[in-house]
């Protein structure tokens, strides 16, 4: 049995921020945001939508567009940090919002922005040793506005607002297809560099945003962000096609998590790849945390097509600090 890709979809904040607009509450300009990130533009959503909202709407379109009802979907991941609650997990409101069966298995999946590379990587080991899974929904969401300051020019000039979804399916008539090897590797040493603190176990205390004790926002600290990306991505990747026991050079389409734009230019003439075979979207979009990997496959599927057969690279990075590649046969 292969495992295929047979539905996606993506959706997007509804507002669009440009640079400009953005920089009236900054001590610096668009053009200094674009040499930084190459980020032009990103998209927030309204005050009325959360992750539940563009999660299930893309789930629900992913499934339409490749003709399978949510009756026959055995398991459901949902990748994110902005979850509507702290608990319980989104992907049990997907589940109903999307009308699944009761055998339909779901849970949330939290690797911060390598969160849907891990997902996908879990639910296509979880249909290989489970034969009662069938069919699998894999989301990555993010509500990031409700996190950021918009005044900390740290975070607010990268992150966006957004969602995407895969349908997995098992092939007997594409026995190959599928994923081919993985790798995951995690470097703690700067664990603090990117957190939310509020709402955590220890930084629980309503107050403590009144008395400043406790910021409700993200904080982020960038270039420990560059350097951990730029030194250990490169050395995941390598060690994932070494696993799947191909050349580097041997992928046809890299879809990395989409963070920075400069940033996946350096790591592509790291690893002496064509700038052609990846696809960057993230100067238009903004960051888009844990959804960001499913958006950019997402939106290249829908202006281009992939030939069967082809090898995908699949790559992220997210804090804690977390680093995730998958090797997947088109």
């Amino acid at each position: 049995m292969g495992i295929r890709i047979v539905g996606h979809s993506y959706r997007l904040g509804s507002y669009r921020e440009s640079n400009e607009e953005l920089c009236l509450n900054l001590d610096v300009d668009a053009e200094w945001i674009v040499q930084k990130t190459g980020i032009k533009q990103r998209y927030l959503v309204n005050s009325n939508e959360g992750a539940s909202d563009l999660a299930h709407e893309v789930a629900d379109k992913a499934l339409s567009n490749c003709g399978i009802a949510a009756s026959e979907v055995d398991l459901i991941i949902c990748c994110t940090f902005s979850n509507d609650y702290s608990y319980p997990a989104l992907a049990a409101k997907v589940h109903k919002c999307i009308g699944a069966k009761i055998e339909c298995q779901t849970f949330d999946l939290q690797a911060n922005c390598a969160g849907f590379v891990a997902g996908l990587s879990v639910a296509s080991d979880l249909m290989t040793t489970n034969e009662l899974i069938n069919r699998a929904v894999i989301i990555g969401v993010e509500i990031n506005s409700a996190f950021i300051d918009r005044k900390d020019k740290e975070s607010c000039i990268y992150m966006s607002d957004g969602a995407a979804a895969v349908v997995l399916e098992k092939s007997e008539d594409y026995a190959d297809s599928g994923k081919v090897a993985s790798a995951f590797d995690t470097d703690s040493s700067t664990y603090e560099a990117v957190r939310l603190k509020y709402g955590g176990s220890r930084h629980s205390d309503p107050n403590g945003v009144k008395n400043g004790t406790i910021k409700p926002f993200m904080e982020m600290n960038g270039i420990a962000t560059w350097k951990q990306a730029i030194t250990l991505l490169p050395k995941n990747i390598k060690k994932c096609v070494s696993n799947a026991n191909i050349s580097l050079f041997e992928v046809d389409h890299v879809f990395f998590h989409q963070a920075n734009k400069n940033m996946i230019e350096y790591i592509m003439k790291k690893l002496k790849l064509d700038e052609a075979k990846t696809y960057i979207n993230v100067d238009e979009i903004g960051n888009t945390g844990a959804a960001s990997v499913g958006i950019a496959l997402s939106d290249f599927l829908t202006q281009k097509e992939i030939k069967p057969g082809a090898t995908i690279l699949f790559s992220a990075v997210g804090a804690g600090f977390n680093f995730g590649s998958i090797v997947w046969r088109w």
